[in-house]
């Protein structure tokens, strides 16, 4: 019994120094990857290869000071970067949006949605590099949790820019996560509306569903121990980000959009964050057959008309 139990007792330590060790792994590859969003010129050659012409658009935009950048101290005290620009139309603007990139992108990666607010919706337009990612500083990515805190200052930001009393926040992928985490804080009454899309419903869920899709494993012990690596080192826990709970506070109108064939962050993240959302007006599309971020340019008419519907919705409240 004793060499049964000294048996035991070796494997069970064994098993917890290897779950350490891919914890601490883990947390490394999902929050300290090699690109974050720091390759500028590449994110440039992706970005107008899937919307061509958007990059000449932004450059002669940015060129003629129409798009500016700006720094700001966010939430944790790193300097994080922005780009801003008033609306097409600046007399008529409908008011502001701040459009949230995701993950491992930066500000020049959704200026598909930058256009579409700025010339189709005539909305002043702000545009963050999150902790970590472009030109911003940071210690690792923040998976949602508080970017949200950083973002509520860039939407405080803008609001000293232009003064507009409504303000949209319109995430994709991680910046759909941070959209919904943002939701449910105590917000400024300018702070009026909410587009999410193709966000997951938390980083445990999210990395749990990474997890057994790339390496063929189960939570247990891994996920656990990179945890609790997350919890030492940056202050927050995979199961505390979570976009349901954040949802279950929010009162302001949401519209939540995801891919029908999204197999990064699964279609059925989107139906337990639209049934988390108990108090107040909300719209959930589903775009046929899009994969993850893809909605927009699979069925940009319907992506936009589907905006627009919702914001007027939204304002009328």
């Amino acid at each position: 019994m004793n060499k049964i139990l000294t048996l035991a007792a070796i494997v069970f330590a064994v098993l917890s120094v290897s779950g350490c060790l891919a914890g601490q792994y883990m947390c490394d590859y999902a929050l300290l990857p090699e690109e974050h969003g720091n390759d500028i010129p590449g994110d440039r050659l992706k970005t107008e290869a899937r919307y061509p012409g958007i990059i000449p658009w932004y450059d002669n935009l940015h060129e003629s000071g129409v798009f500016r950048d700006t720094m700001m101290v966010g939430e944790r005290g790193y300097e994080l970067h922005c780009v801003f620009a008033p609306a097409a139309d600046p007399d008529n603007a409908q008011g502001t949006a701040v459009v949230v990139h995701g993950y491992t992108d930066n500000h020049i990666c959704f200026l598909n949605l930058v256009r579409m607010y700025r010339d189709e919706l005539n909305y002043n337009v702000l545009v963050p590099d999150l902790h970590y990612h472009g030109y911003s500083e940071g210690r690792a990515i923040q998976m949602g949790w508080f970017d949200r805190l950083d973002v509520k200052r860039f939407c405080e930001l803008a609001h000293n820019i232009w003064g507009d009393d409504f303000m949209v926040v319109h995430g994709v992928s991680m910046g759909g996560a941070t959209t919904m985490m943002l939701s449910g804080e105590e917000l400024p009454p300018y702070m009026r509306a909410f587009v999410e899309d193709c966000g997951f419903s938390s980083v445990w869920d999210q990395f749990a569903h990474s997890l057994k899709d790339t390496f063929h494993l189960p939570p247990f012990p891994v996920l656990h121990s990179a945890n609790s690596v997350c919890k030492k080192r940056y202050g927050w826990s995979f199961k505390e980000a979570s976009s349901v709970k954040q949802l279950a506070k929010c009162e302001r109108p949401m519209l939540f959009i995801h891919g029908g064939n999204d197999d990064f962050v699964p279609t059925a993240h989107v139906y337990k964050n639209y049934e988390a959302k108990v108090h107040g007006y909300k719209e959930l599309w589903i775009a046929p057959d899009s994969g993850h971020a893809l909605a927009y340019k699979d069925h940009p008419v319907e992506y936009t008309q589907h905006v627009r519907d919702f914001l007027a919705k939204a304002r009328s409240l």
